[in-house]
């Protein structure tokens, strides 16, 4: 996931949506895909979603309305949003929001499983636990 490969494309561009809540990529080899930000949000590529190893991810929920505040360039590889509900920690790179937007339908249904196998709903909000997350960065 982190870095670019050699063969995934370049964002030409990048449009943030702000009403209907999509980031917006158009790339180098002609597909354009609109992201909703839910989906980013609940897929962040950050340790505090992701976990830091095989089965130590952490299902998002309450999400369907989560904006992006900020939207800040990593080099030439990657873009950091900010979401309204303070997470600031994923690094987007080009092949990470390229694989979000090419496996959307999958990555949607995979969500659903998820909340169906935990028992809980889409619009739930996030249970706090265990006072944080500590990372040693």
């Amino acid at each position: 996931m982190a870095g670019l490969s050699n063969e995934t494309p370049i964002p030409q561009s990048i449009v943030l949506h702000e009403q209907s809540r999509v980031l917006e990529l158009g790339f180098a080899d002609g597909t354009t895909f609109r992201i909703p930000f839910e989906l980013m949000r609940i897929y962040s590529p950050s340790a505090e979603v992701q976990g830091h190893g095989p089965g130590q991810e952490v299902l998002q929920t309450g999400k369907r309305d989560v904006a992006i505040v900020g939207l800040e360039p990593v080099g030439n590889y990657a873009v950091k949003p900010t979401f309204s509900d303070g997470h600031d920690s994923g690094i987007f790179s080009w092949d990470y929001l390229y694989f979000l937007g090419s496996k959307q339908q999958d990555l949607w249904a995979d969500y659903e499983r998820r909340l169906a196998a935990a028992g809980v709903a889409r619009d739930a909000p996030m249970i706090a636990k265990g006072g944080g997350h500590a990372c040693a960065h």
